[in-house]
């Protein structure tokens, strides 16, 4: 999925969910939002890393999940959040 692709899924299954959406991308984000943040020279594991708690994290990856430890409250994979996110367009 392209980063586009993601960004407006994911703004549709907060908008649905009334969640806060925060995407941290590695670099800079594809467009300006205030629900999108690019991590600069920094990795974006190191961005989230830093967040205040609690949130739900994201992530297929387990090393972020340590990372982030208890701050997140709940965490959900990747994969699984794709899935979520194209259903929203069947």
């Amino acid at each position: 999925m392209s980063r586009d692709g993601l960004v407006g899924l994911a703004r549709a299954w907060a908008e649905r969910a009334g969640a806060e959406l925060l995407i941290v991308f590695d670099g800079e984000p594809p467009e300006p939002g205030p629900d999108l943040v690019g991590s600069g020279a920094r990795s974006a594991d190191d961005v989230i890393e830093e967040l205040a708690g609690p949130f739900t994290l994201v992530t297929s990856d387990r090393a972020l999940r340590e990372r982030v430890g208890e701050k997140a409250t709940r965490v959900v994979g990747g994969g699984s959040f794709l899935r979520d996110l194209r259903a929203l367009t069947r």
